[in-house]
């Protein structure tokens, strides 16, 4: 036999007690590493298999797609309401040209009312104003006669009977007369010395003898009278022929 080749309790007994102390080792830290990778499985939850996963992640997408149809569902109205409905801005405009037109409709409405009103307000003040007129000279045209009359009586009196107090009083009273036909505006025609004019002079006599120039007036015999500038009675005069 060779001298290599050595039994077991002879010169190769360290080598294998070696071999034997390492296989143990590796042995406990497989154990080691059992016992911390079961430790770990009871500790963690366990997660979802495949076909789980693929419903969890079906369902989402399920959802979403029933969400959005929805969606579209009640978008859709809407849609054809902004279709057929005008716009916000197109709206407005409607508005403002509607709002203008009406008001460009009731002014004119008032400015033609308001130029009636007027209109009517100035006819009325004019025929407040000639009613007034009417009658006013209707009752001064039957006052004149009186004034003539206190004229006539004035003048018959002497300068000694005019300081008698009866002709005294008479005088007051036509004085009073004469004031209230100047409150009245009612004057007297100018005659005598003037040219004859037939918008205001009755020409009721012709005068040949004087001087004066043909177609002057040389005597007053009735007084004419104005009221508020319009003849109410002409003047009786005698003319230059």
């Amino acid at each position: 036999m060779s001298e290599d080749w050595k039994t077991p309790g002879e010169g190769g007994s360290g080598t294998e007690e070696n071999v034997i102390e390492e296989s143990v080792k590796e042995e406990r830290k497989e154990e080691k590493k059992n016992e911390n990778a079961s430790e770990q499985g009871e500790s963690a939850p366990e997660e979802p298999g495949a076909e789980q996963r693929e419903k969890a992640e079906e369902k989402p997408e399920e959802e979403a797609e029933r969400e959005s149809g929805e969606e579209e569902g009640e978008r859709a109205p809407d849609s054809e309401r902004a279709e057929n409905e005008p716009s916000d801005g197109a709206e407005n405009e409607l508005l403002k040209k509607r709002y203008e037109k009406e008001l460009s409709d009731w002014k004119d409405k008032y400015t033609r009312l308001y130029a009636e009103f007027d209109n009517y307000r100035k006819r009325t003040e004019r025929e407040k104003s000639r009613m007034f007129e009417l009658g006013a000279g209707d009752v001064i045209e039957k006052l004149l006669p009186i004034a003539d009359n206190f004229e006539r009586a004035l003048d018959a009196l002497s300068e000694g009977e005019k300081e008698e107090p009866f002709e005294k009083g008479v005088d007051g009273i036509y004085r009073q007369l004469r004031k209230l036909f100047s409150d009245l505006d009612v004057k007297e025609i100018e005659a005598e010395g003037k040219k004859f004019d037939p918008a205001l002079h009755n020409a009721v006599m012709a005068d040949e003898e004087g001087d004066a120039e043909e177609g002057t007036i040389t005597a007053d015999l009735q007084k004419g009278y104005t009221f508020r500038g319009s003849v109410i009675r002409h003047s009786m005069v005698k003319v230059k022929k």
